[in-house]
């Protein structure tokens, strides 16, 4: 990677896409800080709330009523309170959010997930917005390969899980998660491997000059 260039890469990702496994290779690969579910506890220690409460809250609606009313709501753009809805979904969005931000000023990383395409929309020309998707049929058998689960379930799972992103990221954007417009990069993994990917995304990269 070129030093005089800043690189953040977020990485949006249906289940078993494959999204989540090319950004841990890549970040090896490329020497970058990788942030999934190790973001969690940054966000406990920038907050003094507890680790578990984000767990629960992980990549999941607030109140959706509200979201209803309110269509406009964006809970991250405001700052975290420290009052009565301190472990409030949308509270912990907010800290969330500020501990994305900071790492996205101080260095060069990968974030999954979690809306980080958003929260960092004002940093776009040091970002790459990438976005993981893939047919039923190779999400299902990649999730019955990495979970050891039968068909049924990993079905389950996958409905299950896209539906919480799906709506998550309504709420707290306000836009459609599958939009391709949210993203510079989106990559249909059907029918490629996880090397072929992180081969996609490094050619990105260095059209965009980012890279060597």
């Amino acid at each position: 990677m070129k030093d005089e260039n800043k690189l953040v890469i977020t990485i949006g990702r249906q289940f078993g896409s494959g999204g989540c496994e090319v950004g841990t290779k890549l970040a090896q690969e490329l020497g970058l800080d990788f942030y999934d579910k190790n973001i969690l506890r940054m966000n406990s220690d920038e907050s003094g709330i507890e680790e578990s409460f984000y767990y629960l809250a992980d990549e999941k609606t607030g109140n959706k009523l509200l979201y209803k009313i309110i269509k406009s709501l964006t809970p991250e753009k405001s700052a975290p309170s420290f009052g009565s809805d301190l472990i409030s979904a949308d509270n912990l969005f907010r800290f969330q959010s500020e501990v994305i931000r900071k790492l996205a000023e101080s260095e060069n990383c990968i974030i999954i997930g979690r809306c980080g395409n958003y929260v960092l929309q004002d940093q776009l020309d040091d970002v790459v917005r990438i976005f993981v998707y893939a047919d039923t049929v190779t999400r299902v058998r990649r999730v019955m390969d990495v979970d050891k689960v039968d068909e049924e379930e990993a079905l389950r799972r996958m409905k299950k899980i896209d539906k919480e992103r799906t709506e998550y990221h309504k709420y707290f954007t306000g836009r459609n998660w599958m939009d391709m417009e949210n993203y510079d990069l989106p990559i249909n993994a059907s029918r490629i491997d996880y090397d072929q990917m992180i081969k996609l995304i490094k050619d990105y990269l260095k059209l965009r000059g980012m890279i060597d």
